[in-house]
């Protein structure tokens, strides 16, 4: 017997992990203000670059003493940056759970040819964080973007470390309360949990992290794109908006209209509520039906951003056709587009719940996942 078709669709069906959602209020005449068809090194530019750097600052909460700068290459680029520039000087503890971690661990054992130990968790779990050794330096990603499985606090992280934390913290800045003095590198892109546009990095330093910066020279070639130091200083214009290379004005102004809407709903704070009302709807839907669960083992390490899900149902022959069949169904109605695991992850969904998505259209979706579900099932 068919199943009814929901009666109610998602105002907004775009739950893509990234790019994501633009937030609610969103219209491109409200960027008319972006100061195209100038350099970006005009004082006009410029001072649109810096208060992005200090909205970014507000809302995160990030101490007046940490640099923030917006670099190339969107959070991949910033976490290479970091990499390239502040690893060496000791042994490194490099720790992965999902597919972006394992990239950086290939940077840094097959490129930069670090002394690293290797830590791995399975898809679904998380490296035992307080076994780390930080007194090296440690590198590793907050958020799992393609597991769905995060840090669930910084505790476990020294703050009488001597080495440096890298933290790849994309899909978790502006939902998740990052401990910045457990954090020493960070890096993000604003496309993610505010719906920027892409190529877009944030790299914020810490003290620690400037004076590694002035006091260690890498032993390899560093490329221009790279460089933060010069003649042993910190090159401190890229942290006033003076960026390595040209940015898109454009991004910019789009970047500040998320960061004014993030303030408008409580900041930080009313970021990881609205997230977090987002993935509990999830869990009450998942709670509710015994044919999916979460891909993240434990509910204390579960993702309020990249919320991963698996299929679980013994008439499921092959699992991986099945749930590009589930994704493709409900992207050809229009309820969810999108939302296919990570390539590299084990087949399921991903549905993105940050800040900019409306729980209303969690809600409204969630009917169509059960309907795509069952039209699969049957067929």
């Amino acid at each position: 017997m068919a199943m009814t078709t929901p009666g109610t669709r998602p105002a907004n069906p775009r739950f893509s992990s990234g790019p994501c959602a633009k937030p609610p209020t969103y219209d491109l005449a409200k960027l008319s203000g972006a100061p195209l068809g100038r350099s970006h090194r005009a004082a006009p530019g410029k001072a649109k670059l810096l208060e992005a750097i200090e909205a970014t600052r507000e809302v995160l909460g990030i101490p007046a003493d940490y640099r923030i700068g917006i670099v190339p290459a969107s959070d991949t680029g910033a976490f290479e940056m970091a990499m390239w520039s502040l690893l060496g000087e000791r042994p490194a503890q490099m720790v992965a759970w999902e597919s972006f971690g394992a990239g950086w661990v290939t940077d840094v054992v097959k490129q930069l040819k670090i002394d690293a130990t290797t830590h791995t968790a399975e898809y679904g779990e998380i490296v035992d964080m307080a076994a780390l050794n930080y007194d090296n330096d440690v590198c590793f990603t907050w958020n799992g973007t393609t597991s769905g499985v995060r840090m669930p606090h910084g505790d476990m992280i020294s703050i009488d470390r001597a080495g440096l934390t890298l933290c790849d913290a994309t899909s978790a800045a502006f939902a998740m309360d990052l401990p910045w003095d457990k954090l020493d590198a960070t890096t993000f892109s604003w496309q993610k949990v505010l719906g920027g546009e892409a190529a877009h990095g944030v790299l914020v330093l810490s003290p620690r992290a400037v004076e590694r910066l002035e006091s260690y020279t890498p032993a390899w070639p560093m490329p221009k794109i790279f460089r933060l130091t010069k003649g042993g200083k910190l090159i401190e214009g890229i942290f006033r908006g003076e960026t390595i290379n040209t940015p898109s004005m454009l991004c910019v102004e789009d970047y500040l209209f998320a960061l004014d809407w993030a303030k408008s709903v409580g900041g930080l704070e009313g970021m990881i509520a609205r997230a977090d009302a987002n993935a509990s709807a999830i869990t009450e839907f998942v709670n509710e039906h015994n044919w999916i669960e979460f891909l993240a083992v434990d509910p204390a390490t579960r993702s309020n951003t990249s919320v991963c899900l698996k299929f679980n149902d013994d008439r499921i022959v092959d699992g991986g056709a099945f749930a590009k069949a589930v994704a493709k169904r409900l992207a050809d109605e229009d309820v969810a587009l999108d939302i296919g695991a990570y390539r590299d992850a084990p087949a399921g969904l991903r549905i993105w719940c940050g800040g900019t998505v409306e729980t209303a259209d969690i809600d409204a979706m969630l009917p169509w996942l059960a309907w795509a579900f069952e039209a699969e099932i049957n067929a």
